[in-house]
């Protein structure tokens, strides 16, 4: 039985993990180097992680805690925050990350993905697209950690990313982030529609319903969450999660 990738997707902030709501608020939920072995444990598909010091301009990614993580993973990684240069991916490569994740410097200059794709490969690099809905029910895409909108349509956004050579797309909604109430399945549908790379779904897992959902209803290729794995309960209490195979057969059973 096939069974699309679900993906933790991690944040780092000051080198420990944190959850954000709408981009926003944040939660300490603990060391990110514990969080990988339970993820080792259960199994985890893959894990993406985001240095966000980096995404705010604050400083470069912190290869020490990379190079940690990537060290004690046996699951694929991907690596994002703030990538502008090349050596910043050779060095993270090196260093054991399999994927790069980039996200604003691409909006301002497209060739940097046929750079990057010519040189790691396309398996190498996911864009990912954070998107808000406007007025009249309009989408944009949005850069710096959603503080920018660049009045540039999702879907054929994601076109030209397709074209210059992106590997993968993240299409992550920063109003759905962190809310557990489902991702937003139209703009999801409409890019997985437009292209013919993988799409992850990112923003507002908080159930198995919500995964099926997004596989069956708006065809993402994969599943990307945070708060799912990282809370249980009505409380929100922290507690690494993920489904086993078992639980994953019965999510994406027909």
């Amino acid at each position: 039985m096939f069974l699309p990738r679900i993906i933790p997707l991690l944040l780092l902030k000051n080198n420990s993990l944190i959850k954000t709501k709408k981009f926003k608020e944040s939660k300490y939920i603990g060391d990110p180097i514990n969080a990988v072995k339970l993820f080792n444990d259960l199994l985890a598909d893959e894990l993406i992680f985001i240095d966000l010091d980096a995404s705010y301009g604050r400083k470069e990614i912190s290869y020490d805690i990379i190079e940690k993580i990537c060290g004690e993973a046996f699951m694929p990684i991907a690596i994002g925050g703030g990538i502008k240069k090349m050596n910043q991916i050779e060095k993270l490569i090196k260093i054991g990350s399999e994927k790069v994740v980039i996200n604003s410097s691409v909006v301002k200059n497209m060739i940097f993905i046929k750079e990057i794709s010519e040189s790691f490969g396309t398996q190498s690099l996911i864009i990912s697209i954070d998107i808000k809905k406007k007025y009249l029910g309009k989408y944009s895409v949005w850069i710096e950690n959603g503080k920018k909108d660049t009045k540039i349509n999702p879907t054929e956004y994601a076109k030209r990313v397709e074209e210059h050579g992106a590997g993968e797309i993240i299409i992550h909604s920063i109003e759905h982030d962190g809310m557990m109430n489902g991702y937003d399945l139209k703009i999801t549908k409409e890019v997985s529609n437009s292209v013919n790379i993988p799409v992850i779904a990112c923003g507002g897992a908080g159930n198995y319903e919500h995964l099926k959902s997004a596989y069956f209803v708006s065809n993402a290729n994969a599943l990307a969450a945070g708060s799912m794995f990282v809370f249980h309960g009505q409380r929100k209490a922290v507690l690494i999660n993920y489904p086993s195979r078992k639980e994953k057969e019965e999510i994406f059973k027909i």
